[in-house]
């Protein structure tokens, strides 16, 4: 818990002195639920991950990660997903640029039929600018 208190605290504080033309990440944490790794890798590998790729190919996104973590209760997620838009108009067309790559993507891609409700649970999500002084 105290991790994720520093952890939103520290993104809020760069948020608040962020510009227009800074770059901006979004931080989500994912659970992986019921045992359900496999489903849940492969969700993001193949999904997420690949619209990421998209993303940047068309310069809707600076970056992105996705970072494996150990589940603990100061921590209580498992995956980290990390996007950095170049600035905030990436980050204000976001919604409407998803949403075109996702038709252009096509259907989900999901291991054994697992829908993912059934693999994964956001814990939190934390957005801010990149600018500490």
């Amino acid at each position: 818990m105290k991790f994720k208190l520093l952890f939103i605290t520290a993104l809020f504080y760069c948020l608040s002195f962020g510009q227009a033309n800074e770059k901006i990440t979004t931080i989500q944490t994912v659970e992986i639920l019921n045992g359900n790794t496999e489903e849940a890798i492969y969700y993001f590998e193949n999904n997420w991950k690949q619209l990421r790729i998209m993303a940047i190919n068309k310069n809707y996104i600076d970056s992105f990660q996705l970072l494996k973590s150990t589940f603990s209760d100061e921590s209580p997620f498992h995956l980290i997903l990390i996007t950095t838009y170049s600035n905030k108009n990436q980050y204000d067309q976001r919604e409407k640029n998803f949403t075109e790559l996702i038709k252009e993507k096509g259907d989900l891609k999901l291991l054994n039929d697992k829908v993912p409700s059934e693999f994964r649970k956001s814990a939190f999500v934390v957005e801010g600018a990149a600018h500490l002084e």
